[in-house]
Protein backbone atom coordinates (compact mmCIF):
# COMPACT_ATOMS: atom_id res chain seq x y z
CA UNK A 1 0.00 0.00 0.00
CA UNK A 2 1.46 3.40 -1.07
CA UNK A 3 1.82 6.29 1.88
CA UNK A 4 0.01 8.77 2.15
CA UNK A 5 1.01 11.96 0.46
CA UNK A 6 -0.96 14.28 3.00
CA UNK A 7 1.31 16.27 5.51
CA UNK A 8 0.27 17.10 9.11
CA UNK A 9 1.49 20.44 8.36
CA UNK A 10 -1.21 21.02 5.93
CA UNK A 11 -2.73 22.07 9.42
CA UNK A 12 -0.28 24.83 9.89
CA UNK A 13 -0.21 27.49 7.48
CA UNK A 14 3.95 28.44 7.94
CA UNK A 15 6.76 27.60 10.58
CA UNK A 16 5.12 30.55 12.82
CA UNK A 17 1.11 29.11 12.80
CA UNK A 18 3.02 26.03 14.36
CA UNK A 19 5.37 27.80 16.56
CA UNK A 20 1.96 29.59 18.19
CA UNK A 21 0.19 25.65 18.31
CA UNK A 22 3.27 24.74 20.52
CA UNK A 23 2.57 27.77 22.35
CA UNK A 24 -0.64 27.21 23.11
CA UNK A 25 0.67 23.38 24.89
CA UNK A 26 3.08 25.66 26.88
CA UNK A 27 6.48 24.86 24.53
CA UNK A 28 8.05 28.30 23.25
CA UNK A 29 9.92 27.52 20.00
CA UNK A 30 12.36 29.80 18.63
CA UNK A 31 12.16 30.60 14.55
CA UNK A 32 14.98 27.85 13.78
CA UNK A 33 12.90 25.29 15.58
CA UNK A 34 9.49 25.99 14.37
CA UNK A 35 10.94 26.32 10.99
CA UNK A 36 13.10 22.74 11.20
CA UNK A 37 9.74 21.18 12.80
CA UNK A 38 7.45 22.45 10.04
CA UNK A 39 9.47 21.07 7.14
CA UNK A 40 9.54 17.82 8.95
CA UNK A 41 6.12 17.58 9.01
CA UNK A 42 5.87 19.20 5.58
CA UNK A 43 8.63 16.81 4.07
CA UNK A 44 7.56 13.84 5.81
CA UNK A 45 11.41 13.51 7.46
CA UNK A 46 12.40 12.62 10.60
CA UNK A 47 13.66 15.60 12.32
CA UNK A 48 17.19 14.96 14.32
CA UNK A 49 17.82 17.30 17.08
CA UNK A 50 20.80 17.08 18.90
CA UNK A 51 22.04 19.75 21.80
CA UNK A 52 23.11 18.84 25.89
CA UNK A 53 20.70 17.09 28.28
CA UNK A 54 17.62 19.46 29.28
CA UNK A 55 16.69 21.81 26.37
CA UNK A 56 14.25 20.79 25.49
CA UNK A 57 14.70 17.57 22.41
CA UNK A 58 11.96 15.29 24.74
CA UNK A 59 9.63 17.92 25.71
CA UNK A 60 9.17 19.40 21.63
CA UNK A 61 8.17 15.31 20.76
CA UNK A 62 5.75 15.26 23.35
CA UNK A 63 4.29 18.86 23.01
CA UNK A 64 3.95 17.80 19.29
CA UNK A 65 1.68 14.72 19.47
CA UNK A 66 -0.49 17.37 22.00
CA UNK A 67 -0.82 20.01 19.58
CA UNK A 68 -1.18 16.90 16.14
CA UNK A 69 -3.51 15.29 19.43
CA UNK A 70 -1.67 12.19 18.26
CA UNK A 71 -0.62 9.22 20.14
CA UNK A 72 3.19 9.68 21.53
CA UNK A 73 5.29 6.64 21.16
CA UNK A 74 8.64 6.47 22.74
CA UNK A 75 11.67 4.18 22.40
CA UNK A 76 14.04 4.89 24.92
CA UNK A 77 17.58 3.70 23.71
CA UNK A 78 20.20 2.20 26.10
CA UNK A 79 23.63 0.45 25.11
CA UNK A 80 22.76 -3.31 24.77
CA UNK A 81 19.37 -1.86 22.70
CA UNK A 82 18.63 -4.85 20.08
CA UNK A 83 15.96 -5.01 17.30
CA UNK A 84 13.89 -7.45 19.03
CA UNK A 85 13.17 -5.07 22.18
CA UNK A 86 12.55 -2.40 19.98
CA UNK A 87 10.47 -4.25 17.35
CA UNK A 88 8.30 -6.96 19.19
CA UNK A 89 8.16 -10.24 20.77
CA UNK A 90 6.58 -13.68 21.62
CA UNK A 91 4.15 -13.77 24.47
CA UNK A 92 5.48 -16.75 25.07
CA UNK A 93 3.38 -17.63 28.82
CA UNK A 94 0.84 -17.12 26.81
CA UNK A 95 1.70 -19.28 24.30
CA UNK A 96 2.20 -21.67 26.78
CA UNK A 97 -0.78 -21.34 28.25
CA UNK A 98 -2.67 -21.68 24.57
CA UNK A 99 -1.14 -24.96 24.61
CA UNK A 100 -1.68 -26.91 27.69
CA UNK A 101 -5.71 -25.57 26.71
CA UNK A 102 -5.56 -27.28 23.75
CA UNK A 103 -3.63 -30.16 25.11
CA UNK A 104 -6.51 -30.52 27.58
CA UNK A 105 -9.15 -30.08 25.16
CA UNK A 106 -7.71 -33.30 23.66
CA UNK A 107 -6.43 -31.20 20.25
CA UNK A 108 -3.73 -32.97 18.67
CA UNK A 109 -3.74 -31.09 15.15
CA UNK A 110 0.39 -29.79 15.51
CA UNK A 111 -0.11 -27.89 12.27
CA UNK A 112 -3.15 -26.17 13.30
CA UNK A 113 -1.22 -25.66 17.11
CA UNK A 114 2.07 -24.09 15.82
CA UNK A 115 -0.56 -21.76 13.69
CA UNK A 116 -2.78 -20.50 16.33
CA UNK A 117 0.55 -20.23 18.81
CA UNK A 118 1.82 -17.30 16.16
CA UNK A 119 -1.04 -15.65 15.73
CA UNK A 120 -1.06 -11.67 16.33
CA UNK A 121 -3.03 -12.01 19.88
CA UNK A 122 0.29 -13.67 21.10
CA UNK A 123 2.61 -10.92 19.59
CA UNK A 124 3.79 -8.38 21.74
CA UNK A 125 4.20 -4.62 19.92
CA UNK A 126 7.15 -2.91 21.10
CA UNK A 127 7.80 0.96 20.14
CA UNK A 128 8.63 1.20 16.33
CA UNK A 129 5.76 -1.78 15.40
CA UNK A 130 3.56 0.27 17.72
CA UNK A 131 4.17 3.35 15.98
CA UNK A 132 3.62 1.61 12.34
CA UNK A 133 0.67 0.62 13.12
CA UNK A 134 -1.16 3.30 15.03
CA UNK A 135 -0.19 5.63 11.86
CA UNK A 136 -3.55 5.91 9.96
CA UNK A 137 -3.94 8.08 7.21
CA UNK A 138 -5.75 10.49 9.31
CA UNK A 139 -3.16 10.82 11.94
CA UNK A 140 0.18 9.75 12.30
CA UNK A 141 1.18 8.91 15.41
CA UNK A 142 4.66 10.46 17.03
CA UNK A 143 7.54 8.32 17.65
CA UNK A 144 10.18 9.64 19.50
CA UNK A 145 13.74 7.63 18.90
CA UNK A 146 14.92 8.98 22.45
CA UNK A 147 18.32 9.30 22.75
CA UNK A 148 19.84 7.54 20.31
CA UNK A 149 23.41 8.52 21.12
CA UNK A 150 23.01 5.55 24.04
CA UNK A 151 22.84 2.93 21.54
CA UNK A 152 24.98 0.70 19.97
CA UNK A 153 26.02 1.20 16.17
CA UNK A 154 24.82 -2.00 15.25
CA UNK A 155 21.11 -0.59 16.21
CA UNK A 156 21.73 2.63 14.72
CA UNK A 157 22.11 0.50 11.41
CA UNK A 158 19.33 -1.23 12.15
CA UNK A 159 17.06 2.43 12.67
CA UNK A 160 18.11 3.55 9.32
CA UNK A 161 16.71 0.78 7.94
CA UNK A 162 13.40 0.74 9.28
CA UNK A 163 13.33 4.76 8.60
CA UNK A 164 13.70 4.34 5.09
CA UNK A 165 10.58 2.00 3.89
CA UNK A 166 8.69 2.04 7.62
CA UNK A 167 7.84 -1.53 7.18
CA UNK A 168 8.61 -4.39 9.54
CA UNK A 169 9.32 -8.14 8.47
CA UNK A 170 7.54 -10.37 11.16
CA UNK A 171 8.47 -13.93 9.43
CA UNK A 172 5.70 -15.86 10.74
CA UNK A 173 2.79 -13.11 10.27
CA UNK A 174 4.39 -11.37 6.98
CA UNK A 175 5.19 -7.69 6.35
CA UNK A 176 3.84 -4.77 8.31
CA UNK A 177 3.78 -1.47 6.37
CA UNK A 178 2.45 1.57 7.82
CA UNK A 179 -0.49 3.22 6.29
CA UNK A 180 1.36 6.41 6.79
CA UNK A 181 4.42 6.89 7.56
CA UNK A 182 4.46 8.27 11.58
CA UNK A 183 6.15 11.66 12.76
CA UNK A 184 9.61 10.74 13.56
CA UNK A 185 11.72 12.44 16.42
CA UNK A 186 15.44 11.78 17.02
CA UNK A 187 17.10 12.93 19.65
CA UNK A 188 20.48 12.96 20.66
CA UNK A 189 23.29 13.88 23.72
CA UNK A 190 25.75 14.11 21.70
CA UNK A 191 27.96 11.62 23.92
CA UNK A 192 29.34 9.90 20.86
CA UNK A 193 29.06 10.86 16.93
CA UNK A 194 26.14 9.71 15.13
CA UNK A 195 26.74 8.13 11.97
CA UNK A 196 26.34 10.18 8.88
CA UNK A 197 24.01 7.89 7.44
CA UNK A 198 21.56 8.06 9.88
CA UNK A 199 21.61 12.25 9.75
CA UNK A 200 21.18 12.02 5.66
CA UNK A 201 18.02 10.72 6.70
CA UNK A 202 16.86 13.05 9.17
CA UNK A 203 16.33 16.82 9.00
CA UNK A 204 18.74 18.69 11.42
CA UNK A 205 18.45 20.91 14.39
CA UNK A 206 21.30 22.06 17.13
CA UNK A 207 19.33 23.15 20.00
CA UNK A 208 21.21 26.06 21.92
CA UNK A 209 20.37 26.48 25.69
CA UNK A 210 17.60 29.63 25.55
CA UNK A 211 18.98 33.26 25.45
CA UNK A 212 17.82 34.95 29.18
CA UNK A 213 14.75 36.48 27.71
CA UNK A 214 13.67 33.56 26.15
CA UNK A 215 14.36 31.10 29.35
CA UNK A 216 12.36 33.71 31.27
CA UNK A 217 9.63 33.16 29.24
CA UNK A 218 9.64 29.68 29.24
CA UNK A 219 9.82 29.79 33.40
CA UNK A 220 6.79 32.15 32.87
CA UNK A 221 4.77 29.96 30.93
CA UNK A 222 5.15 27.00 33.07
CA UNK A 223 5.20 28.22 36.56
CA UNK A 224 2.71 31.09 36.37
CA UNK A 225 3.00 31.28 40.24
CA UNK A 226 6.65 32.14 40.29
CA UNK A 227 7.27 36.12 40.85
CA UNK A 228 8.92 37.72 37.71
CA UNK A 229 11.53 38.78 40.23
CA UNK A 230 12.07 35.23 41.21
CA UNK A 231 12.27 33.90 37.62
CA UNK A 232 14.77 36.45 36.66
CA UNK A 233 17.00 35.82 39.10
CA UNK A 234 16.73 31.64 38.62
CA UNK A 235 17.22 32.87 34.76
CA UNK A 236 20.53 34.41 35.47
CA UNK A 237 21.97 31.99 37.87
CA UNK A 238 21.66 29.55 35.47
CA UNK A 239 23.39 31.43 32.39
CA UNK A 240 26.11 31.85 34.50
CA UNK A 241 26.20 28.42 35.57
CA UNK A 242 26.20 27.56 32.35
CA UNK A 243 29.71 29.19 32.29
CA UNK A 244 31.74 27.61 34.76
CA UNK A 245 33.39 24.40 34.16
CA UNK A 246 30.54 21.74 35.70
CA UNK A 247 30.39 18.03 35.32
CA UNK A 248 26.56 18.68 33.98
CA UNK A 249 25.50 21.63 32.76
CA UNK A 250 22.10 22.78 33.78
CA UNK A 251 19.17 22.90 30.96
CA UNK A 252 16.08 24.89 30.84
CA UNK A 253 14.81 21.62 32.74
CA UNK A 254 16.59 22.16 35.77
CA UNK A 255 15.50 25.80 35.80
CA UNK A 256 12.17 25.08 35.65
CA UNK A 257 13.25 22.37 38.58
CA UNK A 258 14.74 25.14 40.85
CA UNK A 259 12.26 27.72 40.04
CA UNK A 260 9.37 25.17 41.21
CA UNK A 261 11.98 23.94 44.41
CA UNK A 262 11.68 27.75 45.05
CA UNK A 263 7.74 28.37 44.90
CA UNK A 264 7.19 24.84 46.99
CA UNK A 265 9.70 27.19 49.83
CA UNK A 266 7.22 30.12 49.09
CA UNK A 267 10.74 32.01 47.61
CA UNK A 268 9.77 35.54 46.13
CA UNK A 269 13.82 35.64 45.12
CA UNK A 270 16.64 34.27 45.28
CA UNK A 271 19.12 34.66 48.10
CA UNK A 272 22.60 32.61 49.01
CA UNK A 273 20.53 31.17 51.66
CA UNK A 274 17.79 30.07 49.82
CA UNK A 275 19.99 28.90 47.02
CA UNK A 276 22.29 26.59 48.84
CA UNK A 277 19.07 24.69 50.56
CA UNK A 278 17.86 24.24 46.73
CA UNK A 279 21.34 23.32 44.60
CA UNK A 280 20.04 19.73 44.52
CA UNK A 281 17.59 20.89 41.86
CA UNK A 282 19.63 22.12 39.02
CA UNK A 283 22.82 20.75 40.31
CA UNK A 284 23.48 16.72 39.63
CA UNK A 285 26.70 16.24 40.95
CA UNK A 286 28.05 16.70 44.28
CA UNK A 287 31.67 18.19 42.98
CA UNK A 288 29.86 20.01 41.36
CA UNK A 289 27.45 21.15 44.35
CA UNK A 290 30.63 21.65 46.05
CA UNK A 291 31.72 24.02 43.70
CA UNK A 292 28.89 26.57 43.39
CA UNK A 293 28.37 26.69 47.15
CA UNK A 294 31.39 28.27 47.67
CA UNK A 295 30.74 31.19 45.33
CA UNK A 296 27.12 31.46 45.92
CA UNK A 297 27.46 35.46 46.18
CA UNK A 298 29.16 35.64 42.96
CA UNK A 299 26.39 33.13 41.45
CA UNK A 300 23.83 35.68 42.29
CA UNK A 301 25.69 39.05 41.40
CA UNK A 302 24.00 41.10 39.35
CA UNK A 303 20.44 39.26 39.77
Amino acid sequence: MPHSTASPASDFASPAALSEALNRHAYLADEGLATACFLSLRMSRPLFLEGEAGVGKTELAKTLAAVLDVPLIRLQCYEGLDAAQALYDWDFPRQLLHLRAAEAAGVTDVQRLESELYDRRFLVARPLLRALETSTPERPSVLLVDEIDRADDEFEAFLLEVLSDFTISIPELGTVRAERPPVVIVTSNRTREVHDALKRRCLYHWLEHPAFDREVAIIRRRLPEASERLVRQVAGAAARLRGLDLLKTPGIAESLDWTEALVALGARDLDPDTAAVTLGAVLKYREDTERVAKGLDVLLDGS
